[in-house]
C-alpha cells in the first residue's frame, strides 16, 4: 500500500516539474539553464529547510504566464531545477515564519545559483494605536436633553 501512494506521488510530481520546462519550450527549443536556489535567513544566514520555491515563467509584456513548478528546499536551505528556458523567471518563496519573498530574474547562463534571503515579519505600525499622537482626544457626547421627546 505504502509503494503504491508513493508511486502516485512522484507520478504527480513529475507532472508539475515537466509542465514548466513544457510552458517554456513552447517560446523556442533554445538553451536551458541548471537552476539551483539556496535559501536563508536574513539575520545569521542558517538555511531555511522545507521553503517552497515556486517559478513561474513570464512573458515579454511581463504577465506571468500558465505552468510553473514548485520545489521545496532540503535540509541545508537547498533545492534545483535543471532545464529552466532562458527568459524572465518570476519565483516566490514561502516559508513558514517569513516574510514572502518574490523577484523575477532575467535567465540567461547555462548555469545560475540564485541567493534569497528570508527576512522576520516585521511588527506593524498604526496611526489608530500611537498614544503619542498629535490628533485632538476624543469628547464625549453631549447628555441627552429630559425635556426633548423622543421621535
Amino acid at each position: 500500500m505504502e509503494l503504491k501512494k508513493f508511486a502516485i506521488a512522484a507520478i504527480i510530481a513529475f507532472v508539475a516539474m515537466s509542465g514548466l520546462a513544457r510552458a517554456q519550450q513552447d517560446k523556442e527549443d533554445g538553451p536551458t539553464c541548471w537552476l539551483s536556489f539556496v535559501v536563508t535567513k536574513d539575520d545569521n544566514g542558517k538555511p531555511v529547510r522545507n521553503a517552497a520555491v515556486i517559478m513561474h515563467p513570464v512573458n515579454e509584456k511581463g504577465k506571468q504566464v500558465q505552468g510553473g513548478a514548485e520545489l521545496k528546499t532540503d535540509l541545508d536551505g537547498k533545492t534545483y531545477f535543471d532545464g529552466i528556458p532562458y527568459g524572465k523567471l518570476r519565483v516566490q518563496v514561502l516559508a513558514q515564519g517569513f516574510q514572502t519573498y518574490g523577484e523575477d530574474y532575467d535567465i540567461n547562463q547555462p548555469k545560475m545559483e540564485i541567493t534569497i534571503k528570508l527576512k522576520r515579519p516585521q511588527g506593524q505600525f498604526s496611526v489608530y494605536g500611537n498614544s503619542n499622537s498629535s490628533a485632538p482626544p476624543k469628547q464625549d457626547a453631549p447628555a441627552p436633553d429630559p425635556n426633548k421627546k423622543p421621535n
